[in-house]
């Protein structure tokens, strides 16, 4: 599975936010299982193929890869693990909507910690399309924000300011593969499920939301981000990850008839123009 390194940084950086879009449908279509639960079942599928992937991409180097990762893997690990409990409990109390708004202000986060941390100079086209993205998602959230849950919202406020954390020592360490540390993420949350579940009984359907969540929405989701983001500015990683939050919010919609708001469409809009938009941009956020 070589070939995943040689696709470009912001192709695998819209596939993986748009596998992650699926998030919120997925959880909210679990049947009985708690949040711990679910953060357990969802780990157990994720560190099976987070495994796959390491062993068929790096086969008698998989060892070495770990060791080489060292320490900023760990750390990157234990960050990104967090924003993972942070996702499941946010999404069970609040509104899709409201996660992935909050969620996108991982923008602002970026362009701020990439300033400070690795001196990144934010292009005047990247900056306008920062401000029309993160204008289009406040019209398409709208009104929603004061229905949500104050808990769930503070909450998922982890998940943008941990996922800059990750990005930095991602970024910060640009010789290393870090895919290593998207396992220890998975390890770290298996042993939060497996101390916190009520019970370790799931039904068939649970099992397979899971799946679900642990493989292509997770799995495909963060191999892609960690990768891409090796070779992608801060600042353009998280103009791109407002993917997700374009996508949420329509897989509720279609498949759970939680319909949006005309706003929803004009935001979206948006959200595509500042896309395009600095994809014209020729001066790509550099380090300096």
């Amino acid at each position: 599975m070589n070939f995943i390194y040689k696709i470009p940084g912001y192709i695998l950086l819209l596939f993986g936010a748009f596998c992650l879009s699926w998030g919120g449908f997925i959880v909210r279509s679990f049947e009985e299982a708690s949040v711990w639960q679910i953060l357990l079942i969802r780990s157990v599928f994720f560190v099976i193929a987070l495994t796959f992937f390491l062993i068929s991409t790096y086969k008698k180097d998989t060892l070495k890869i770990f060791k080489d990762a060292g320490y900023p893997a760990l750390v990157a690990g234990l960050v990104l693990s967090l924003s993972f409990v942070a996702y499941v409990y946010a999404m069970t109390i609040t509104t899709v909507a409201n996660v992935v708004f909050i969620i996108s202000t991982q923008t602002m986060f970026l362009a701020i910690t990439g300033y400070i941390f690795l001196k990144e100079k934010i292009s005047l086209i990247s900056f306008i399309s920062i401000v029309l993205a993160m204008s289009g998602i406040t019209i398409m959230i709208g009104d929603s924000i004061l229905s949500g849950s104050l808990l769930g919202n503070i909450i998922a406020l982890a998940i943008p300011i941990n996922f800059s954390i990750l990005v930095i020592i991602i970024r910060k360490n640009k010789n290393l593969d870090m895919v290593p540390a998207i396992f220890y993420s998975g390890i770290f949350s298996l042993i939060y499920g497996l101390i916190l579940s009520e019970s370790y009984t799931f039904s068939y359907h649970d099992i397979k939301m899971g799946f679900f969540l642990g493989v292509p929405q997770l799995a495909f989701g963060f191999i892609c981000i960690t990768i891409g983001s090796r070779s992608t500015a801060s600042t353009t990683v998280g103009l791109l990850m407002l993917t997700e939050t374009l996508f949420a919010p329509v897989w509720v919609w279609l498949f759970l008839n939680e319909i949006p708001p005309i706003s929803v469409l004009i935001g979206g809009a948006i959200i595509i123009g500042a896309i395009i938009l600095n994809s014209f941009d020729k001066n790509k956020v550099r380090s300096t």
